[in-house]
């Protein structure tokens, strides 16, 4: 997957270019979609540097093997990004979680 495929997707289920966010919480690690979007007056980054985050982004999911997983969760969920309420997407990484959380 790569950052313009992963905002396509995002495009595609919600109508805006979402900000992306990996984060750890209670052991694991979650790709959030947040509420605020590329398309808002207040968005804090410009069309390049949004891409450069989002390339960076499928970088991560590439190397912790979650794409697919990723790719999975947001066709089937029902959830949408609104105020205050990120879409969170677990990622499973198996065995491997632990090289991850150091």
């Amino acid at each position: 997957m790569t950052g313009q495929e992963l905002r396509q997707m995002i495009i595609d289920k919600w109508g805006y270019s979402y900000d992306v966010q990996l984060r750890r919480a209670q052991g694991k690690i979650f790709l959030q979609i947040m509420w605020k979007y590329l398309e808002q007056a207040s968005f804090p980054l410009n069309e390049a540097e949004y891409q450069e985050h989002l390339d960076n982004i499928a970088n991560y999911l590439r190397a912790l093997g979650s794409s697919t997983q990723v790719e999975a969760f947001i066709m089937q969920t029902k959830e949408r990004p609104r105020l205050g309420k990120a879409v969170s997407i677990p990622l499973d990484l198996g065995d491997r979680t632990t090289e991850w959380m150091l």
